[in-house]
């Protein structure tokens, strides 16, 4: 990227970040589409490099995890045979950890939304946590042999089962179900019946589909590369763990987990790319 100053690096990844497509990012800035790519690739393998490092010795106490959906290259139904099953074309889901307290996101793990990357995901949650959780899942039941693997006994997880239904006089296409009731089932451990909840990590999915232009419904900016989406994650949960003051805890998630003492600059983010 020596191409590109850091200042006009930091304006490239603040468009990014603040949710514009990369071809809006290259009108915006001058840049070339090749450029700004490249450079997504750099500070995203740069980002996800420093948060697998920072990220850990965790003293969250209360965890939400859920699963946002996706699509790579071609909506699943449009997938051209010679592609049909193969990874990066059709669906992707990303998984999600959130800390209720500190509105930390701790891990994330981009794959299908299957038992073995459902494994994965949790399993990498539990190394990063230093003490004994309350843990909530929605009812996928991928969850299930998940948790049991990762934590075993050392864990006080319920699954929030909702139900939802749609009235048939309206038009619902591009309106999401409506939830009718939901069940709280106690999975392992004791889990405080007020703090069964996911509606924390449920909001940090319209996070992502504000500031992640390849997460908005219903446009053409969503992703071509599935490597591009991963690197994309990466910078948004950097920038929203160590830039964004949360309103909710008046700093950064970073800083109210402990492990940051400042709010990050767009321009230290750029740093990240000459330690890295």
């Amino acid at each position: 990227m020596n191409r590109l100053g850091r200042k006009q690096q930091a304006q490239v990844l603040a468009a990014l970040v603040e949710g514009n497509s990369v071809r809006a990012t290259c009108r915006m800035t001058g840049v070339a589409k090749g450029t700004v790519l490249r450079l997504l690739k750099e500070i995203g393998t740069a980002c996800e490099a420093y948060q697998d490092k920072a990220l850990r010795g965790l003293t969250c106490r209360r965890i939400q995890c859920d699963e946002v959906w996706a699509f790579c290259h071609a909506k699943e139904k449009h997938v051209p045979d010679q592609h049909k099953g193969e990874w990066g074309f059709g669906d992707v889901w990303t998984w999600v950890a959130l800390d209720a307290d500190t509105k930390l996101v701790p891990c994330w793990h981009l794959g299908r939304r299957d038992a073995a990357d459902a494994s994965v995901f949790i399993a990498n949650l539990a190394e990063r946590l230093k003490h004994r959780i309350q843990l909530t899942t929605d009812g996928h039941a991928a969850y299930l042999d998940a948790v049991e693997g990762a934590f075993g006994y050392n864990v006080d997880y319920a699954m929030l089962v909702k139900m939802y239904g749609a009235e048939p006089e309206k038009e619902v296409r591009y309106s999401p179900a409506v939830c009718i009731g939901a069940t709280a089932k106690v999975i392992e451990g004791d889990p405080h019946p007020d703090k069964i909840s996911t509606s924390f990590v449920e909001r940090q999915n319209l996070t992502m589909r504000m500031q992640m232009r390849r997460f908005t419904r219903l446009t053409n900016a969503f992703s071509k590369k599935v490597e591009n989406l991963a690197c994309a994650l990466a910078l948004h949960f950097m920038h929203y763990n160590f830039c964004r003051v949360h309103q909710t805890v008046k700093m950064t998630p970073a800083m109210a987990a402990g492990v940051a003492d400042h709010v990050w600059s767009v321009t230290e983010l750029v740093g990240l790319l000459e330690s890295n």
